[in-house]
């Protein structure tokens, strides 16, 4: 509570009167006498008194108001003059606020006839041994070597000499401590795939970050907003990146590689959460064994770090929980489930999940027709992702289309008139030059029926017996424009035997009555099963 002296005071510095705005920002700045500490109004009253020209009140605001009040104060550059006058009275501690404080607003105008002077301090700080100026001026070369890069015409020997510059000035302020600047060159190092510097730099944050949350750890239950605002997005992304590169760390206890794992998974990281799970259940991404030596697994935790992971979008965790249900080990082994989950990775785009996916359904095309256009369509997709092993089955499955030589010789004979007497046979002909058709494939097949949107399925054998079954890939989009555009043109068409284009017999004499120079079949026609 106020004493009747502070009362005084407070009633004059509202007054206006210099001496007691002086008087009351001292005592609010170093508590005491019936009033709190606050250096927020300590700043607001020495701000009063020092703009009515009193050499004590800035002195004040420079040697003990710390930068990080001063940045939260609605307008921060009211305050710089003050120490700025304060470093040039000798107080060198105002000169590192000073140039935070310039720099950190450098873009506006006031700040801008100040920066040469703000430089000028830091580099003087980063020359005299102190670390935090160390760290800014290495923010500030970088950012200048950013700008010269943005440049018409920039020297490069003078960008690279800056950004040399800025390095080591980042180095020395991170051998000093400076967080900020250990955890930007950790940054660096993941950056250019260093993962051996990034470990010797990323682990030392991460024990320090241990030393500081892991007593909250064991009171959690399930991932915390207030741990991941106290960890910040910088400490949960390095503490994400030693998740993945866990197994690389030597001279790491189980339990410390848990905890670390733990915190970035409470802190609400999916890659973090995917790294546990994939740690209780002592595998790699592919369902392989890992961590030797760290124990038996625990598919319970397991299970769960995975299925959070997999319901925030990692495709993996979702592969690594199918793998632990075909584990005999695991008391809970589910065949159903592992196939669930194996689709549910395929469905996400996991190339070793569709190649899965698409191997099961090949090895099983005899229990279900379709199998084998399934096999086709998961194929597909994890060799779109380069997947070798599932080029190398689908090239074994499924032909690609070539051009039907035959039908390359018909299309010369084709003329306007063929093209508007005969519209159903011309698109079958562009069928088998598109997709390498025989003939009989293009006079028979039910493109409706054929097209599974990712393959043809050309299968006559009910027509033609000596034929078999055929898978053709539709790989391209101009192939899919072509489907689409015959497809429009049979579809409201009976393409079967009973439709307009009548049997095989007389599809066939069509076609040699309107070309007549490649009517000579060149293979034996085998048995027809035709309906009258």
């Amino acid at each position: 509570m106020a004493s009747r002296e502070d009362l005084a005071i407070i009633r004059a510095a509202r007054a206006g009167q210099a001496e007691a705005q002086l008087a009351l920002g001292r005592r609010y700045l170093f508590g005491g006498n019936g009033l709190p500490q606050s250096f927020a109004t300590a700043l607001h009253w020495l701000d009063r008194a020092a703009r009515q020209g009193t050499p004590d009140a800035w002195s004040l605001i420079g040697e003990h108001i710390p930068y990080d009040v001063v940045a939260q104060a609605p307008k921060p550059l009211d305050y710089v003059l003050w120490y700025e006058r304060a470093f040039d009275a000798g107080l060198k501690t105002a000169g590192l606020a000073f140039a935070r404080l310039v720099l950190s607003h450098k873009a506006q105008a006031e700040a801008q006839a100040m920066l040469g002077k703000a430089v000028k301090v830091l580099e003087a700080e980063a020359h005299a041994g102190t670390a935090e100026a160390q760290w800014l001026l290495s923010q500030q070369q970088a950012g200048e070597q950013i700008a010269g890069d943005a440049a018409p015409v920039v020297a490069g020997e003078r960008t690279q000499q800056t950004s040399d510059t800025a390095a080591q000035w980042a180095q020395k302020a991170a051998d000093a401590g400076v967080g900020p600047a250990q955890l930007s060159l950790a940054d660096a190092a993941w950056l250019r795939h260093d993962r051996k510097d990034f470990i010797r730099r990323g682990l030392p944050l991460g024990r320090s970050l241990l030393g500081q949350f892991s007593a909250d750890l064991p009171q959690l239950n399930a991932p915390s907003e207030v741990l991941a605002r106290h960890l910040g997005e910088g400490n949960i992304v390095l503490l994400s990146r030693l998740a993945q590169v866990l197994p690389e760390i030597e001279d790491l206890g189980v339990d410390e590689a848990q905890q670390l794992l733990e915190l970035g998974a409470y802190a609400d990281d999916k890659a973090a959460q995917l790294s546990l799970g994939l740690f209780f259940a002592r595998m790699q991404e592919d369902g392989s064994r890992a961590f030797p030596g760290f124990g038996s697994a625990n598919y319970k935790k397991a299970i769960r770090w995975l299925t959070q992971a997999g319901e925030r979008g990692l495709a993996t965790a979702w592969f690594a929980l199918s793998r632990i249900f075909l584990k005999p080990e695991f008391s809970q082994r589910n065949l159903a489930d592992a196939q669930h989950y194996l689709e549910r990775a395929a469905e996400m785009g996991h190339a070793l999940a569709q190649l899965e996916c698409g191997s099961s359904a090949w090895r099983n095309r005899r229990d279900d027709p379709a199998n084998d256009v399934r096999a086709v369509y998961w194929l597909q997709k994890a060799a779109v992702q380069h997947n070798k092993d599932a080029r190398d089955l689908l090239d074994k499955i499924a032909d690609r289309p070539a051009p039907a030589d035959w039908a390359v010789e018909a299309r010369g004979h084709m003329t306007r008139e063929f093209l508007s007497a005969y519209p159903f046979l011309a698109a079958r002909l562009e069928l088998a030059i598109l997709f390498g058709l025989t003939r009989p494939e293009a006079l028979l097949v039910d493109l409706k029926q054929a097209d599974c949107g990712h393959c043809l399925v050309v299968d006559i054998r009910e027509y033609y017996a000596r034929s078999k079954r055929r898978l053709i890939l539709i790989e391209t989009g101009d192939e899919r424009q072509v489907l689409n555009r015959i497809g429009r043109l049979f579809e409201d068409v009976d393409c079967s035997l009973s439709g307009p284009e009548g049997n095989y017999r007389q599809r066939m004499y069509r076609l040699k009555t309107a070309l007549p120079q490649v009517a000579d079949e060149r293979e034996e026609e085998g048995d027809l099963a035709e309906e009258s």
